[in-house]
């Protein structure tokens, strides 16, 4: 599984967000590249994230408007994307006003991950461990604690 991170904000490799990403990007069996833009217009963000978009992948939006889901939720969703031949996804994670309608219209799954708010390199940390958890659960691996 190829999976692409489009991301607003910058991520310092030496930061503590930018550690936790280090280990479980290592930890990963899948392919995982983050792209990543500055803060600019939303107009420009816009742009860059589209273009985060290949043209088979799956599109999964992170918004506070979208679906609240569990791990396993999410694991069994990617899990029927891939038996059903899909091999590329793109998680786009939006600037400090979030995503506009047509990014969202591009979305396979629109995913709120609760109504908190968080800072942008933080939730960056955050979804790459729900990658490694999502890897883990359909592989069976004792990671996840049901």
């Amino acid at each position: 599984m190829k999976i692409t991170l489009g991301v607003i904000g910058k991520c310092k490799s030496n930061s503590p967000e930018g550690e936790i990403i280090k280990r479980y990007k290592e930890r990963l069996k899948w392919d995982l590249i983050i792209k990543e833009k500055d803060n600019s217009n939303q107009e420009d963000e816009t742009k860059f994230l589209q273009s985060c978009i290949t043209p088979n992948a799956k599109v999964i939006v992170l918004d506070e408007r979208g679906k609240n889901m569990s791990s396993p939720e999410l694991a069994k969703i990617v899990e029927n994307w891939m038996q059903n031949g899909s091999s590329e996804l793109c998680f786009l994670i939006g600037g400090a006003e979030g995503h506009l309608e047509t990014t969202r219209n591009k979305a396979d799954l629109i995913l709120s991950f609760g109504k908190l708010t968080l800072p942008h390199i933080l939730m960056r940390a955050v979804l790459t461990e729900q990658i490694y958890r999502i890897e883990t659960i359909i592989n069976h691996h004792p990671y996840h604690k049901y």
